[in-house]
């Protein structure tokens, strides 16, 4: 069972008339302690009942604003003080809210709803002994409940006087019999003691009531593997398969059971069986699927093995979006982009979803398909037109087809509808538009975008990286590039890009050897990835250190890595430095 706050009901005063409440009303409340007893009570249940409305209305300052009003007229009515503690708790301001419960409960010591809001706020803060004792005596005083002793147990075992949590949970089980809820909390509560046999009997006697159920076996097998007790794990499934042969969950928790021990094929073996198993929901196929595939991106043997049960998966449910949508996951990781992009489109013609077009969207930016991510993204926009991803990939197809002027419309569009509270999101899309202007040429207009994208976000790296770089190769405001692009190594130290980027502005102003140490850190940290700008680059360090020989090694090393330097057979056929 986990902590939850309850909904209490609403107390409202009982009013024998409602006058509608305006700002002048509040000041003439305000002033009239002269006024006869029966007027204020009229006027301060009128009060009582507009600041229950604008709390209806989720106008919680003004329900604040109104409530304590009428509490500093009618300090003696505590149901205002317990309004005041709620609305401060849903704003997170514990402290307030404590305050507000406890002249709450000292005009009203014996009201539950009262203590339960108490221990709730105590709980929040932390101080779970003091929660599980004000539970524990509701527990006596509302007998009738049984969540109480449930309760308090849990307060007790965050607390971690475990013999208490015991104990109520004992008192629990007296008034409501062997339930589960019950016994599974017990067993987390011996868990947390350390006491692994008394927790695998509280399963046991769940197993004993329902002994058909593949779901509580796999919950003894996981405790004892959780443990590393695997001989006993295999002894529950061993009598699991005895009892319920064929039961998906048994065979599921067999195959976690021998991923555990690192035997891999009987992990695939019984995995397969589990996840083909037509006793189960595809819901729960689905959900096995998911785990497989978060443990399996770096094992490129285990995907490969695992592709045979998810195309039976896609044969059983060929008209399920969620397993459709999986299967383009699991192509992806395989490599297979044409197949995952089918398959992300299939899911999409069973049930549109926001998900899985960011998915088709982002493949195809990937593989630079412009023309199937500016289509797409069209149809994207025409289902979720008020979202902002279909215009961001719409504007990243048209950039590729540099196509600048629809790539600007497409980024503002996706600005415009940016909250623009989220300044992290802002800033990304504001260094896209300086991105675009660099390569439309419009250098005055990209320096501004770049320069609001990191007036809302300091530390977005590739902007810092990006904007520097650009300035280093037109030359200009060389110390604030150097800046900007130290501040990215700070963020992100080891970045080979960001090293280039730095090394490239040190050329720029001259510091040769101090520009080589960082370009070579570029290209070691890159290995077999280092791109050919990165040699480029080297070899104009060289030929400007006078090493005209070593120069020329490293611009063929650049031509051979496909630089784009129009310039470069020059560069190599002359000896020459050409910039």
């Amino acid at each position: 069972m986990s902590l939850h706050r309850l909904i209490y009901p609403v107390f409202i005063l009982c009013f024998v008339s409602i006058a509608q409440y305006s700002h002048a009303q509040e000041k003439e409340i305000g002033e009239s302690f002269e006024m006869s007893k029966d007027a204020v009570k009229a006027k301060t249940d009128s009060l009582y009942f507009e600041a229950v409305k604008a709390k209806i209305k989720n106008d919680e300052p003004l329900a604040i604003r109104l409530f304590e009003q009428f509490a500093s007229l009618r300090p003696e009515v505590a149901d205002a003080f317990y309004e005041l503690s709620r609305l401060s708790y849903s704003d997170k301001k514990l402290d307030k809210a404590e305050e507000y419960i406890k002249k709450a409960i000292a005009i009203n010591p014996r009201n539950k709803w009262y203590q339960e809001e108490y221990a709730s706020i105590l709980a929040d803060r932390g101080n779970f002994l003091e929660a599980a004792h004000i539970i524990a005596e509701l527990s006596v005083s509302q007998p009738q409940d049984a969540s109480y002793l449930l309760t308090a147990a849990e307060y007790y075992e965050r607390a971690k006087k475990y013999d208490d949590a015991i104990a109520y949970l004992d008192k629990a089980l007296v008034k409501r019999g062997n339930q589960e809820d019950i016994l599974m909390l017990k067993e987390q509560v011996y868990l947390s003691m350390n006491n692994v046999e008394k927790a695998a009997d509280m399963v046991r006697l769940i197993i004993a009531k329902e002994p058909r159920n593949g779901k509580y076996y796999k919950l003894l097998g996981d405790l004892y593997d959780n443990i590393q007790l695997p001989g006993k794990a295999a002894e529950v499934y061993e009598k699991a398969e005895r009892t319920i042969p064929g039961d998906p969950y048994v065979q599921y928790g067999r195959a976690e059971h021998f991923l555990r021990i690192g035997d891999t094929t009987q992990y695939i073996a019984y995995l397969n069986k589990a996840i083909l198993n037509k006793d189960i929901e595809s819901e729960v196929q689905v959900e096995m699927l998911s785990d497989f595939i978060q443990i399996m991106p770096n094992d490129s043997v285990m995907r490969l093995q695992g592709m045979p049960i998810v195309r039976q998966l896609v044969l059983q449910h060929p008209a399920d979006a969620q397993i459709l949508w999986i299967y383009g996951d699991f192509l992806e990781m395989n490599n297979r982009h044409d197949s995952a992009a089918m398959a992300y489109s299939k899911s999409l013609q069973v049930k549109s979803s926001a998900a899985v077009w960011r998915k088709l969207l982002r493949n195809f930016g990937d593989r630079n398909e412009a023309d199937s991510l500016i289509k797409n993204s069209e149809k994207f926009i025409r289902q979720y037109p008020n979202q902002v991803d279909p215009h961001y990939f719409n504007a990243q197809g048209y950039l590729m087809k540099k196509d600048y002027p629809r790539a600007i419309k497409a980024v503002n569009r996706a600005i415009d509808m940016q909250p623009e509270n989220n300044k992290q999101a802002m800033g990304l899309l504001y260094a896209f538009l300086a991105d675009i202007y660099h390569a439309g040429k419009q250098d005055d207009l990209s320096d501004k975008a770049y320069d609001k994208a990191l007036s809302l976000d300091p530390d977005n790296a590739s902007a810092l990286n990006n904007y520097s770089y650009f300035l280093s190769e037109r030359g200009m405001r060389l110390d604030e590039a150097e800046k900007m692009s130290k501040r990215s190594l700070d963020l992100q130290p080891g970045e080979p890009t960001y090293l280039d980027t730095y090394g490239w502005i040190l050329y720029k102003k001259g510091e040769f050897e101090k520009a080589k140490t960082y370009i070579k850190k570029a290209i070691d940290l890159s290995g077999a990835r280092a791109d050919g700008t990165l040699y480029d680059h080297l070899g104009d360090i060289y030929f400007k250190l006078k090493m005209i020989d070593k120069a020329a090694e490293y611009w063929k090393l650049a031509k051979e890595k496909g630089v784009d330097d129009p310039l470069i057979d020059k560069k190599i056929s002359e000896g020459k430095l050409y910039e």
